[in-house]
């Protein structure tokens, strides 16, 4: 989930210049497909992508459709897309590599728990601040939308605490903003990701700071306890904000993902 400071013109033709998917392949036999948050992009994988990529993997971290691009397309997106959208990027990895593991940022990782609990032969899940439950002002709001929304059309979210690291804030390119409809279907996703948790059998890493703004430890203590697998590891990230793949303390986010993914699913050439 993105709560840039800075809404990008709706006039802005095709892409935002760095939000498109990243694709790092160098036919490497096993691949990981990594999955980005509510209204952000890829950039907030690259510097993970790249140390998988480094590892032995070939990786790939899809833009989702409304993303990426203006706030109009984001407000026209629905949960099927992007989950629709995920699932299509996971076959195609599969067809043309031996094993894919899953890894999900913030909303991404709701998409990333719904993949693993129906792909029950993934290797490897990496839930990174996994957008999980919202917070009950959130729910009241979401399923309420149909009152106020309309009216209100997209709001700026000014928390400023989704990245702590004031250099890395200011390159995040998320929407920073939100929609009545919007925070509906995040709140449907994050439903149906919650119902997944028990049918998910895959090894599971879930990482996340204790200081996150957006989701409580005990969110992500919940999370690891619905689990089906008996194999699952929940560790603390100190200094960061939500995005844990860009803040303070990035580099123990990337170490744990690699070492991981790397004990169930080796990088092979």
């Amino acid at each position: 989930m993105s709560f840039g400071a800075t809404i990008k013109a709706e006039s802005e033709p095709g892409l935002i210049v760095g939000a498109e998917t990243i694709d790092l392949q160098s036919r490497n036999s096993n691949g990981i497909l990594l999955l980005h948050g509510f209204g952000d992009t890829p950039q907030t994988l690259d510097l993970l992508a790249r140390e998988l990529h480094s590892a032995g993997y070939d990786v790939r971290a899809p833009l989702l459709p409304g993303h990426g691009e203006n706030v109009a397309a984001f407000a026209a997106s629905r949960r099927s897309d992007w989950l629709d959208h995920a699932r299509r990027e996971l076959e195609v990895m599969q067809a043309s590599h031996a094993r894919v593991s899953l890894v999900g940022l913030s909303m991404g990782g709701a998409l990333a728990a719904i993949l693993a609990a129906d792909n029950r032969t993934t290797p490897a899940l990496v839930l990174l601040a996994p957008y999980m439950e919202m917070p009950i002002t959130y729910r009241m709001a979401s399923v309420s939308h149909w009152l106020w929304g309309g009216v209100a059309g997209t709001r700026p979210t000014r928390n400023r605490g989704s990245i702590f690291d004031p250099a890395e804030r200011e390159k995040n390119l998320g929407y920073g903003v939100y929609s009545g409809r919007l925070l509906y279907e995040l709140w449907r996703l994050c439903a149906a990701a919650r119902q997944s948790l028990p049918s998910i059998i895959t090894p599971t890493l879930l990482m996340q700071s204790p200081s996150d703004p957006r989701i409580s430890p005990a969110v992500a203590e919940r999370t690891v306890a619905a689990l089906g697998t008996s194999d699952k590891r929940l560790v603390w990230v100190q200094g960061a904000g939500h995005i844990i793949t860009v803040d303070y303390g990035r580099g123990r986010v990337f170490h744990e993902t690699v070492k991981w993914i790397a004990k169930y699913m080796p990088a092979t050439a």
